[in-house]
């Protein structure tokens, strides 16, 4: 299995829809960035959030997890409160390939403002738009700008095919068009 580079993410893109939309190249100018990178694609956070609250007092609980303990947001910037988190999407769409696992990393610029981001690997033939975790280490409030960059995936694309992939096993987040809470 090997890393992928930034010619071989641009034909994956270009001709198999990987990605969509897609930006050839990095955009910098002005904003965190975003496009295709050297071996590595780094993605946009959409203008939709949810952000976490405990004004319920609610416990967290990834198997009977409680909608109301999220606030709908949309805005070009959210902010996360102090020690606390947000989900948001991406504005790329994936369709990832059988012989392909991505890993995502969160953005260098967010991480030295203690924003964390956590994002599962994209699996094999896993498709939709991804949901991202946005987690604010610190105990002011956190800036988290819609339409810029916020995390990079990586590809690495295997010798040969995996015997089972997420489409496969009709995983529960396939095809995912919106923020998707956990589900069991």
């Amino acid at each position: 299995m090997g890393l992928k580079p930034d010619h071989w993410i641009r034909k994956m893109a270009l001709e198999q829809g990987m990605i969509e939309p897609f930006v050839d190249r990095q955009v910098r100018e002005g904003v965190i960035s975003y496009g295709v990178s050297s071996y590595g694609y780094d993605i946009r956070v959409a203008n939709e959030f949810k952000i976490f609250t405990n004004v319920f007092s609610a416990t967290v609980d990834p198997k009977n997890f409680d909608p109301n303990s999220m606030v709908d947001f949309v805005g070009d910037v959210c902010i996360v409160p102090p020690n606390s988190f947000a989900l948001a999407r991406t504005v790329e769409y994936f369709r990832v390939p059988r012989k392909v696992l991505t890993v995502c990393l969160g953005k260098s610029t967010y991480a030295r403002c203690g924003i964390i981001v956590n994002v599962t690997p994209f699996e094999p033939e896993w498709e939709g738009f991804v949901t991202l975790e946005i987690s604010n280490t610190t105990p002011l409030p956190a800036k988290i700008y819609a339409n810029e960059g916020l995390a990079q995936v990586l590809f690495f694309e295997a010798d040969e095919e995996c015997e089972i992939s997420y489409a496969d096993k009709k995983g529960k987040y396939q095809k995912q068009q919106s923020i998707v809470l956990p589900k069991l």
